[in-house]
């Protein structure tokens, strides 16, 4: 995993085979969320399972709103196999005070 200001992280995300997922609430997800990404619910009751199903080949930037989910969220994922993950340092906040684009 590697940690990832809003900067580095607006570059990564623009690689074809970044996957960008979003682990907030979903309601927090229908407020605003980085436009291309997909949500999967740290809370939800399918989190673990959802997750296990992705395409461990795949790269993945993952946010949340301070960066605290998505740390732990990269930290499950390297658990199930997981190898090229970015975690957005200080989450959609840091995103939005940096004037990066969010979708409401």
């Amino acid at each position: 995993m590697k940690d990832l200001d809003a900067t580095a992280f607006a570059e990564i995300i623009t690689e074809p085979d970044v996957i960008l997922l979003d682990v907030r609430t979903s309601a927090e997800y229908l407020e605003s969320h980085i436009p291309g990404s997909f949500n999967i619910d740290f809370y939800g009751e399918y989190f673990l399972p959802d997750l296990a199903a992705l395409d461990r080949s795949k790269s993945y930037a993952i946010y949340c709103r301070s960066g605290k989910r998505s740390n732990d969220s990269c930290q499950i994922m390297t658990e199930l196999g997981f190898d090229d993950l970015y975690n957005l340092r200080g989450g959609i906040v840091e995103w939005v005070e940096s004037n990066q684009q969010v979708t409401q």
